[in-house]
């Protein structure tokens, strides 16, 4: 059997080479690294330029050995032949997965299919995942996909894919295996709060072709008007005025009232969630990030040029409202500019860079973390609605139901407050610091 110690020493350099060229190791961020423009709350991001590594002391390397003898070991004695590329890629994945749940390592293919998803145009299922304890949860599926189709809910475990166990693969590999030609199955194997056993479901990947932002009028003598955010992607802020511009051309006035359904709404470019909640405050904090340390990185503030009059809002979330959009809605309640109505949002409160890596590959990392204007982190606990009103249960495989509990509450909630006279609402927008 050959010595594996023999190649130790000369892989050393190959593996530092390798791996630097990957991932800059000890490099600082740059000075707004922690705050690219557009910044990303999952499911996609604009990839900025990988920063030029550093040059770190020699005992950055020390740990390294270990590495290096372990890659030895592995290329001269496993039973199946490994190249180096996949050995490098594999440390990666697991150093960055090691991090937090929502940080990793992209493949090329992997990093090209995300860069889709910010044009609103992909194949698949239509799901956003994320790691929750020790299970890959959905977070939210996208508005008529195919998992929306099949009645996967926010929460839902996802145990395995066409037979692999889900957990072990990672984010962005479950991702990559949902992903596929229009037309092609995949078996899914879910576990959702209620049921007796996991259950398994057939589902058919379709091209997915996603518009952010639908709108209706909910009472047209009411003058009360409903806009949905399925997901905040590029020009979503321009969607909405347009949709509330066409409300009021269609209630043939100035709107009264508006319910925002930020439900299911998985979030996206965080430059959308903080125009979009621009358009109800005049003025104050809508969100900020810190970086490492508790470091202020950067604090986005409401205008008053372009704010909606002070009609009544009643803001909707679920346990599939995540990121950008529980951005605004906790601007929103903070400056009591909307009554936010539905169950405990999901608790993702951090801010994704993705850094495009010379080969191809990409790397998305957690560079900070946000906070509502009144400073309070949603990382792991989300928003908490001001008014709790439970979804109706749904079957695995059953469509929505046309009974919407918590859209009927909110109309109401609308009507209740028809009654007193447009003008700023008490506490309104301006209020926390």
């Amino acid at each position: 059997m050959p010595d594996p110690s023999r190649r130790a020493t000369g892989a050393v350099p190959w593996l530092l080479a390798a791996i630097l060229a990957a991932v800059p190791l000890a490099a600082p961020l740059p000075a707004r690294a922690a705050a690219p423009a557009p910044r990303a709350a999952p499911p996609s991001a604009a990839p900025s330029a990988a920063p030029p590594p550093a040059t770190p002391p020699p005992e950055t390397y020390r740990p390294l050995d270990a590495l290096a003898d372990v890659m030895a070991h592995v290329q001269n004695s496993y039973v199946d032949e490994v190249t180096q590329r996949e050995l490098v890629q594999a440390a990666i994945e697991g150093m960055v997965s090691r991090l937090d749940p929502h940080s990793a390592y992209l493949r090329p293919e992997v990093f090209r299919a995300v860069r889709e998803e910010t044009t609103g145009e992909l194949d698949g299922l239509g799901v956003e995942l994320a790691v929750r304890g020790d299970a890959l949860v959905v977070v939210a599926p996208v508005a008529d996909s195919p998992a929306e189709r099949a009645g996967l809910r926010p929460g839902d475990r996802l145990l395995s894919i066409d037979g692999a166990a889900a957990r072990p693969l990672g984010v962005a590999e479950a991702g990559r295996r949902l992903r596929g030609a229009v037309g092609t199955k995949v078996v899914l194997e879910i576990m959702r709060d209620g049921f007796a056993a996991p259950q398994k479901l057939t589902l058919v990947r379709d091209r997915i072709r996603l518009q952010s932002v639908d709108w209706r009028v909910l009472d047209g003598p009411g003058r009360h008007a409903y806009v949905r955010i399925k997901a905040f992607q590029d020009r979503t802020d321009r969607s909405v005025r347009k949709a509330l511009d066409e409300a009021r051309a269609a209630v043939r006035g100035e709107l009264r009232g508006l319910v925002l359904d930020l439900r299911n709404d998985p979030g996206g470019l965080l430059d959308q969630a903080v125009k979009v909640s621009d358009l109800w405050l005049a003025s104050g904090i809508i969100v900020s990030t810190e970086g490492r340390g508790g470091r202020p990185v950067e604090t986005e503030r409401a205008h008053e040029k372009g704010t909606e009059p002070a009609y009544p809002v009643v803001v909707l979330i679920n346990r599939g409202t995540a990121s950008a959009s529980e951005i605004v809605a906790g601007a929103l309640q903070d400056h009591q500019r909307a009554v936010i109505l539905g169950t405990q949002s999901f608790g993702k409160g951090s801010v994704q860079s993705i850094i495009e890596l010379p080969d191809g590959a990409g790397l998305k990392l957690t560079v900070a973390r946000y906070y509502t204007p009144k400073h309070r982190s949603i990382q792991e606990r989300g928003i908490t609605p001001d008014l709790v009103v439970p979804e109706a249960p749904l079957a695995a495989g059953a469509p929505a139901s046309a009974e919407d509990a918590q859209l009927a509450a909110a109309l109401a909630e609308l009507r209740k407050a028809a009654g007193t006279a447009p003008g700023p609402r008490p506490g309104g927008a301006g209020t926390p610091p």
